[in-house]
């Protein structure tokens, strides 16, 4: 259980970074958690996270990085690597929009700012919830639900984040100007690779 609840928790944080640009409350949170900064080391060698006050911090060097790495020269769209003419598709026809319905998630576009519900941050998101989910089934002895929950989470990085978030996620670290989102990228790519391997040794390969 403690490791679902890890898993879980990075994949919320890892989608809250991705999603929109910081606030004071979630730099204090990362700059204050040792075991966050753990898997960001240059982030927290860098002169600048101490030393510049929070608010200069944000406006001065992450959200202008966020802005260049989500908005104006890269695509954070699982359709936008899989089509072949490199169209974000936004409507019914995007293809997580099924399987987000069928485990009751709902993109909240107004909160997330995502011009549609296949943004990387709302893949990690919908990971997040099916965590959650699973915890939920696990505490209420429902083992069956439990596992069915597992097999959709191995399933779901087969098919769609893995298929696109390495290459956006690579881009993305050689794109950053910030040691953060450096890592960030980095740290995203190492987790959902390594995630998929230990879902894979639990997961029946049949599924």
């Amino acid at each position: 259980m403690d490791e679902l609840i890890s898993r879980s928790n990075i994949y919320a944080l890892l989608s809250r970074v991705l999603l929109q640009e910081l606030d004071c409350e979630i730099l204090e949170s990362i700059n204050n958690d040792k075991t966050i900064l753990e898997f960001l080391p240059h982030w927290n060698e860098w002169e600048e996270r101490t030393a510049v006050e929070p608010q200069k911090l944000l406006e001065e060097y992450l959200n202008p990085d966020f802005t260049n790495l989500s908005l104006l020269h890269l695509v954070p769209y699982e359709t936008f690597y899989t089509r072949e003419d490199q169209m974000i598709e936004t409507g019914g026809a995007n293809p997580v929009t099924d399987i987000y319905s069928a485990y009751d998630f709902i993109v909240d576009y107004g909160v997330a700012r995502v011009v549609s519900s296949d943004h990387i941050g709302v893949e990690l998101e919908f990971m997040h919830h099916l965590c959650e989910a699973q915890i939920k089934a696990t505490e209420e002895g429902d083992i069956e639900s439990a596992a069915d929950l597992q097999n959709v989470q191995h399933h779901f990085l087969n098919t769609h984040l893995l298929k696109w978030a390495p290459m956006y996620l690579i881009n993305m670290k050689y794109e950053s100007r910030t040691p953060l989102y450096y890592d960030v990228a980095e740290m995203t790519l190492e987790f959902i690779l390594t995630d998929n391997e230990l879902l894979s040794k639990v997961v029946p390969a049949s599924v």
